[in-house]
């Protein structure tokens, strides 16, 4: 018997997704590590205020939680974090989110600080660690008082089993040193430096030291070099990624030896160093390579055999976040697909899948999930010259409803934040919240996205707020071109970087957008160029221009500063404690735009940081963004969705 669709407005259309499934024993999977046949990750938990806690897999198939409440193996380096926590022989080492320091949990025990108190709190950081022997090297960030320029970076040694009074420093002056990795014999020290205003994905250096000696060598990278994840291998071989192609390919030195290619493909190995500790490829023994890459907008897992042959594994990912060298022939992987969520997966050199941790069951039809179409648009350079612009589009999906026969979907643009980062074509279920109420979505890859190659990612620089926001005007005049979406209702959306796009694309006066949603987004580049964390204080000079000399550039491309041309409808969500882009910046664009009478709503979140982390904060912004477009778009919210006070409509 044939369904029947019930015709009701796009955008009003009911639907089992809702804010309640986005945040409900939602967790966010990451950083698979293995130790012996015990299998370990990271949970991040909305249901438990955001806090990570380390998962351990035992291979009878036992899981265990291994933090108690009050731990957070968070840290707060970069400001980003990432590569918080290491495990081997069944101890845990990481780092506490609430004091930032290095706590060592042995089997059945309670976590032991290994690192002193700082003189105020919080102020020394830890991560990245690299175990060697009894002791454990890593970075400290040291916060020395409250701007940028009182941050430095080191490198340090401490003992891996017992409180350190004063962690030894290794590496010292650079503005930036990660990475440390110490050969199996205890006498080659390596690691990755950049200084301002370069950032991880633009020139990196590759250095080594002799701890015998004291001789220090240049290894790679540079100017217009990338490098990224060095490993020493048992042969004493160093392997690491480097983009001196164009694209983050893998590469083996032995020391007194010249660098040779281990794989040369166009995809991306690497990723962008927002977050330290990424993991894109496995040295096997025996020599095989088991290695992620990004191609064409989808992520993939390949094998390289020792004589240099190649084999695209077929599995159903699409995005891999880690990868794990896992006994003689396997490898851990957390990976998801367009209608899963990422899990923790086993994935033989065969292909072979063995699931550890499950994505969760979402208890709904496989009709209600939007698959995305990797798609390529016409946009144009600063100079006016054609190019290719790239994107995932998202359309409405529900079995149960359809539009209106003389009506089109309202379309949302999504922009990824970073800049310098990508649209990912995995399942998430807040794409899913919109795209199954009736709303087409697409992810806008604006040039400056990775995933493409380096020159792709570089066509950014010195043009942000100009190359990304053609690009997005382009993918919404294209698909509405196309008469896939109703180009009067085409609204943009993004956070942090995107909200500064977001921003930028709606304050001219030819925009197409009729709708808008800025999440913790720039308005005032100058203001975020004097006050930011160090990791991005220099950002700005790659995307931009050096401040105050390009002074003039920073106020032609703030939004703060175009609002006489702002006549579009925004709704604005911030955390209170964000530290990358503090709330004076949300703050300063909804005071301009009451102003003028332009309509605009603003919720501020007590206890958030950069991206919401909470679970009821998570679900209010989203209703509350649903209620925005409702009431501007003249269709009805669900029931029992708090409606945002929208000023001026």
């Amino acid at each position: 018997m044939a369904v029947v669709s019930t015709v009701l407005p796009f955008g009003s259309w009911p639907t089992p997704i809702t804010s309640e499934l986005v945040v409900t024993a939602a967790v966010r999977v990451s950083g698979a590590r293995t130790d012996g046949d015990a299998v370990y990750w990271a949970e991040a938990r909305p249901s438990e205020g955001g806090r990570t806690q380390i998962v351990r897999r035992d291979p009878d198939g036992t899981t265990t939680d291994l933090l108690a409440e009050g731990f957070d193996a968070r840290t707060g380096v970069h400001e980003y974090g990432g590569a918080a926590w290491w495990v081997r022989a069944g101890v845990v080492w990481f780092a506490n989110w609430t004091d930032q320091r290095l706590y060592r949990l042995a089997p059945g025990g309670a976590p032991e600080p290994l690192t002193p108190v700082p003189a105020t709190p919080r102020a020394d950081r830890y991560a990245d660690g690299h175990l060697h022997e009894d002791s454990l090297l890593l970075i400290r960030e040291r916060h020395d008082g409250p701007s940028a320029a009182e941050v430095r970076n080191e490198i340090v040694r401490i003992a891996a089993d017992r409180p350190t009074d004063e962690p030894e420093v290794l590496v010292s002056g650079p503005d930036f040193a990660t990475s440390p990795r110490l050969s199996r014999d205890g006498v080659r020290l390596v690691w990755m430096q950049w200084d301002h205003p370069s950032m991880p994905w633009d020139d990196v250096v590759l250095m080594g030291r002799n701890l015998e000696t004291g001789d220090e060598a240049f290894i790679a990278g540079g100017p217009g070099e990338s490098v990224a994840e060095p490993q020493w291998q048992p042969d004493g071989s160093l392997w690491f990624l480097s983009d001196r192609t164009g694209w983050w390919n893998l590469y083996r030195w032995v020391p007194g030896e010249d660098i040779t290619p281990v794989v040369v493909l166009d995809a991306e190995i690497g990723v962008p160093g927002w977050q330290l500790g990424s993991s894109r490829y496995a040295v096997l023994p025996g020599g095989r390579v088991v290695f992620a890459r990004w191609s064409k907008g989808y992520d993939g897992l390949a094998v390289r055999e020792p004589d240099g042959e190649f084999t695209e594994l077929d599995l159903p990912f699409s995005a891999i976040g880690s990868v794990a060298p896992y006994g003689v022939g396997s490898v851990v992987i957390v990976a998801g697909t367009p209608t899963e969520e990422p899990g923790v997966h086993v994935v033989s050199v065969d292909g072979d899948v063995e699931t550890l941790a499950a994505p969760r069951d979402l208890g709904i039809d496989d009709g209600y999930l939007s698959v995305p179409e990797a798609v390529s648009f016409p946009s144009v350079t600063p100079a006016g010259e054609p190019r290719t612009a790239h994107a995932l589009y998202y359309p409405p999906a529900n079995p149960d409803h359809e539009g209106p026969a003389d009506t089109l979907p309202p379309l949302l643009v999504v922009i990824h934040g970073g800049p310098t980062a990508a649209a990912v074509p995995v399942l998430s279920v807040s794409v899913q919240y919109w795209t199954s109420r009736g709303f087409g979505v697409v992810d806008v890859n604006y040039g400056g996205s990775t995933g493409f190659g380096r020159a792709y990612r570089d066509l950014l620089k010195g043009a942000w707020g100009i190359v990304d926001v053609a690009d997005c005007l382009a993918a919404a005049r294209w698909l509405a071109q196309r008469g896939v979406v109703d180009g009067t209702r085409l609204a943009i959306r993004g956070g942090s970087a995107g909200g500064y796009t977001t921003l930028a694309a709606l304050a001219r006066a030819d925009t197409p957008f009729s709708a808008g949603a800025d999440h913790f987004g720039v308005a005032d580049l100058e203001a975020l160029a004097a006050d930011t964390h160090k990791f991005e204080s220099r950002y700005l000079d790659g995307l931009i221009g050096p401040y105050p000399a390009a002074r003039e550039t920073y106020v032609e491309r703030s939004p703060i500063h175009h609002v006489e041309d702002f006549h579009t409808p925004l709704i604005v969500l911030q955390g209170a404690e964000d530290a990358i882009v503090p709330p004076n910046q949300s703050e300063a664009i909804v005071e301009a735009l009451r102003a003028r009478k332009v309509p605009v709503a603003y919720l501020l979140f007590p206890g958030e940081q950069h991206g919401f982390r909470r679970a009821e904060n998570i679900r209010r912004a989203l209703d509350a963004e649903l209620s925005f477009y409702a009431q501007v778009y003249g269709f009805d919210a669900p029931e029992g969705i708090d409606p945002v006070d929208v000023e001026n409509l």
